[in-house]
Parts: structure tokens; C-alpha cells; sequence
């Protein structure tokens, strides 16, 4: 059901953009295949070749497809190991960290994160001493670095290039939208004692 002033496209997660049903269904058709043609594309969407070539542009002009790429199976050109490795770093360092890590070749995603770590690193490596060079002569020795801590991946169970509004389902909760965080009021008088 739709709030007042909001489209489909909003529901989609899209926030008004020129994201349609079309063109998330190119979207997850180039997910699984960049390379397929025009032609092929427009059939498999149901759409005129000139509009797929047309919607794939724009997506790119406006920075929605970023780009093309292969994708490959790391075991396979010998990066057998990989791991998470979970970063603390010193305040007023955020600068320089990041800077660093644009740095390590062997960083495949870095993503800063809330909790108890700063930010979680995924490297490859073609064995288990090149996770152990990784963490303890590359990060760990980083002067904005307080502390590391690296965790082997056994399997990878899951692994998407990206994922689109429409493939996650609505779930029903009775929740109400609190996920498993629960709310406690605060006690009667306290709210005072904190303004104080």
C-alpha cells in the first residue's frame, strides 16, 4: 500500500529515480550474464532493442550500472584462503586508515562498520601465511591501527555481485520494525536526572 506521495519506484527502494520494473529486470538479467547482447537482452526483458540499449545508458550515464566486469572463482587462479579481517583504529585516524587501504592490493572489499571494530577488510591470499603476513605486517604494524582481529573463512556460502530492491521478500513482524533490538523506557524520573 502506498503512502501519500509515494510511487512504486519508492517502494523498490529506488527513491524516485528512473528505476521501473524494465529496468530492474535488466538489472537482474546483466547480474547474471554482463556480456549478453542487445538483442538478446531486449528478448529476454520483452522490449525493443533501441529501448534496452537506451535504458542501459542512461543506467550508466547516471551511475546506476557503474560498470562491467568478470567475475571468477578464486580458488581457481590459486587464492585459496581467505578472511575477514576486523580493524579498531585510533580516533582522529579515520583519514589515514582509509588511505592505507586504498593502498593494500590485497583487500577485495572494505566496508566501515558499527559494534565493537571500526572496519571489516576481505582478503585473499594463496595460503595461510599470506593471511598471517597480511594481518601482522600490513595492518596490525599501521600506526592509526589499535587493534586486529582475523577470522579464516571456512566456505562461502553466499556470494552476489550486487543485489536489487525486488530480490528481497516482505516479511511479516511483529516487531514492529525493531529487528531484535528491544526498547526500554526509560524509568520514571531518570529522563529528568540526565537534563540536570
Amino acid at each position: 500500500m502506498l503512502n501519500a506521495g509515494q510511487t512504486d519506484t519508492d517502494i523498490l527502494g529506488q527513491k524516485g529515480s528512473a528505476l521501473d520494473e524494465t529496468n530492474l529486470r535488466i538489472l537482474s538479467v546483466l547480474r547474471d550474464n554482463g556480456r549478453i547482447s542487445m538483442a538478446a537482452l531486449a528478448e529476454r526483458v520483452n522490449i525493443s532493442r533501441a529501448s534496452a540499449y537506451n535504458r542501459v545508458e542512461q543506467m550508466t550515464a547516471t551511475g546506476v550500472i557503474t560498470g562491467f566486469s568478470a567475475t571468477i572463482d578464486p580458488r581457481l587462479v590459486g587464492l585459496d584462503i581467505s578472511a575477514l579481517v576486523f580493524v579498531t583504529v585510533h580516533p582522529q585516524s579515520w583519514h589515514r586508515f582509509r588511505e592505507g587501504i586504498l593502498q593494500m592490493p590485497d583487500v577485495e572489499y572494505c566496508s566501515i562498520t558499527t559494534g565493537e571494530h571500526d572496519a571489516m577488510l576481505l582478503i585473499r591470499a594463496v595460503d595461510i601465511t599470506g593471511v598471517h603476513d597480511f594481518v601482522t605486517g600490513v595492518v596490525s604494524i599501521r600506526p592509526e591501527v589499535k587493534s586486529v582481529v582475523s577470522v579464516v573463512v571456512l566456505d562461502e556460502i553466499v556470494r552476489r555481485s550486487f543485489l536489487l530492491p525486488t530480490d528481497i521478500p516482505v516479511r511479516e513482524s511483529e516487531t514492529n520494525g525493531l529487528g531484535m533490538t528491544r526498547f526500554t523506557r526509560v524509568a520514571e524520573g531518570r529522563g529528568e536526572m540526565a537534563r540536570g
